[in-house]
């Protein structure tokens, strides 16, 4: 399994490279900005790229789906309640009014449970509603990839439309904190004072967990 985190954008968002070694499949998670630069790593490494999965719908996660799929053919994957919030008109323009290039619909969607694979990695998605409707975070091997919904020593906002402070922390004890302690987060922005961390390590020290 390689993953390979890559900060992109203006908001520090980390992207992330994920991809089967053996079968040289790959998927980015949240490819926000730097898209030249995120292609031309697929081609570097001689990789081929499967899928675009967003781990919610906002913009700053999902402003590079159009260009990285037009020039790859990757198929974009979003939570089946997200991708249709995030699909109105209303959503387009809220997008270009932030500056970011709204994403085509959804190829392909997810609910909870469902599993996403490239060759012989698998990640299971992981519904935590609460940051947004269809938020969801990515678990495989070990590495769970939480986009807005858990950063190192912080989570994300829930004063978004759709968003809701009580369902977000319930996803969060809920669904995340029971995970092991070892358990890799990788963030989805860098907001925190490393580039990622562990549920133990966020379970004994965000200050939102407490």
């Amino acid at each position: 399994m390689i993953v390979e985190q890559i900060k992109v954008g203006f908001m520090d968002v980390f992207c992330y490279l994920v991809a089967c070694s053996r079968t040289k499949e790959a998927l980015f998670i949240d490819p926000a900005g730097n898209e030249e630069d995120l292609v031309g790593l697929i081609r570097q490494e001689n990789l081929v790229l499967k899928y675009i999965v967003n781990t919610h719908g906002h913009a700053d996660h999902t402003c590079g789906n159009k260009k990285v799929k037009a020039v790859t053919g990757a198929k974009i994957i979003m939570h089946e309640i997200d991708d249709r919030m995030f699909s109105t008109p209303e959503a387009y323009a809220m997008a270009r009014e932030w500056g970011f290039e709204p994403s085509p619909r959804a190829d392909e969607t997810v609910k909870d449970g469902d599993v996403i694979a490239v060759g012989d990695v698998s990640l299971q998605v992981i519904h935590t509603p609460g940051h947004s409707p269809g938020g969801m975070c990515l678990l495989s091997n070990g590495n769970l990839f939480t986009g807005d919904t858990l950063f190192v020593g912080g989570i994300g906002r829930t004063d978004l439309p759709g968003s809701s402070h009580e369902q977000f922390m319930k996803s969060i004890q809920e669904k995340l904190m029971s995970l092991p302690p070892e358990t890799i987060v990788w963030p989805g922005h860098d907001y925190g004072p490393m580039r990622r961390s562990t549920i133990g390590h966020e379970k004994a020290t965000n200050p939102w967990l407490q």
